[in-house]
């Protein structure tokens, strides 16, 4: 019983220095995989407001993408600057076809 109690005790030890680093870096980040490919995409209006704002933002002007030209994305693509934009309607669009396409996989 006592050769276990080390054990146990460097296995606490062990799950707290790694589990602050862990959260840490979790909260960091909002969407991993958005971030590791380098390819965001924001919903955007069209009108002139939300051009200047995203302008001011992202230091150039709102690129659209639709939604077939977001599902063709590759990953050997090379990675955007600056974020695209997304109309919402493009958006359901998007998330209907990576819906139905989820369903048939």
């Amino acid at each position: 019983m006592r050769a276990f109690a080390p054990f146990f005790g460097l296995a606490v030890f062990a799950t707290a220095a790694v589990l602050p680093a862990g959260l840490v870096s979790a909260g960091e980040v909002d969407h991993p995989s958005a971030k590791a490919s380098g390819r965001v995409i924001l919903i955007c209006n069209t009108d002139a407001a939300t051009r200047r704002a995203f302008t001011r933002e992202h230091g150039a002007p709102p690129v659209f993408v639709t939604a077939r030209e977001a599902l063709s994305v590759r990953t050997s693509d090379p990675a955007w600057t600056t974020p695209r934009c997304m109309t919402a309607r493009e958006h359901a669009r998007y998330r209907d076809a990576a819906t139905a396409y989820a369903a048939i996989r």
